[in-house]
């Protein structure tokens, strides 16, 4: 048995898929414009890596985790020696400043900033990444009165902000700059092989664990 719906019925379902249709017409237009789009991860030019960042602690973790989502084939080796690739961190510092202080002259806001320094070079020694420095700041209101839930919130502040500091660090390093330059040394005459010189990060401890005591004219204030 076949039914046959009505004229109006069947012109009803046909309006709706034309305006489905221009709806979601309408919405990629718009993304378009701005400047919306979609991006793959682009793979390191190189196979093995090897990086001073301990992976003993969730930055590490973090940090390696997105490198092989954007590159799944490449290894990351014991020594400089074995890899194609050195990434080197130089320094990473968190601090913690005041920036309002309310009329009764307790801090009321705090501005949390996150310093990353890194290079990258190839086997060779050349720079593929020269020196450099990416910041990330936060604002957080504080309320003496709420000494340990502040002190948690703070924490997991710089926790979130190490997160998209790796995933920051990973995009330079998949960059077209990088690949480019990599490529270009590979291309070149083979050379005496230098080991990099790999410094020790330099990290200083997080001021989260070590919250002022709130203070009014310079002198502490207890609640």
């Amino acid at each position: 048995m076949h039914l046959h719906l009505p004229w109006f019925a069947s012109h009803s379902q046909g309006m709706q898929r034309f305006a489905l249709g221009l709806v979601s017409a309408l919405l990629a237009l718009t993304l378009a414009a701005c400047g919306f789009h979609l991006k793959g991860t682009t793979p390191l030019p190189f196979d093995t890596l090897y990086t001073n960042i301990s992976d003993n602690d969730a930055f590490g973790m973090h940090l390696r985790r997105v490198v092989l989502a954007a590159s799944p084939n490449l290894r990351f080796t014991e020594t400089p020696k074995d890899a194609q690739a050195v990434l080197t961190q130089l320094s990473m510092r968190e601090d913690m400043r005041e920036i309002a202080i309310g009329p009764d002259g307790l801090v009321e806001e705090y501005e949390l900033t996150l310093i990353y320094s890194f290079q990258l070079t190839d086997a060779k020694g050349n720079m593929l990444l020269p020196p450099t420095t990416l910041e990330s700041r936060r604002e957080v209101p504080y309320d003496s009165s709420a000494l340990a839930a502040k002190q948690g919130e703070i924490s997991n502040l710089f926790f979130d902000m190490r997160r998209g500091m790796a995933d920051r660090i990973v995009r330079r390093l998949t960059s077209p700059q990088v690949i480019d330059a990599y490529l270009k040394y590979q291309a070149e005459e083979p050379a005496a092989v230098v080991e990099p010189l790999i410094r020790q990060p330099k990290l200083e401890e997080s001021p989260s664990s070590t919250l002022p005591t709130p203070t009014r004219y310079g002198v502490p204030v207890y609640r």
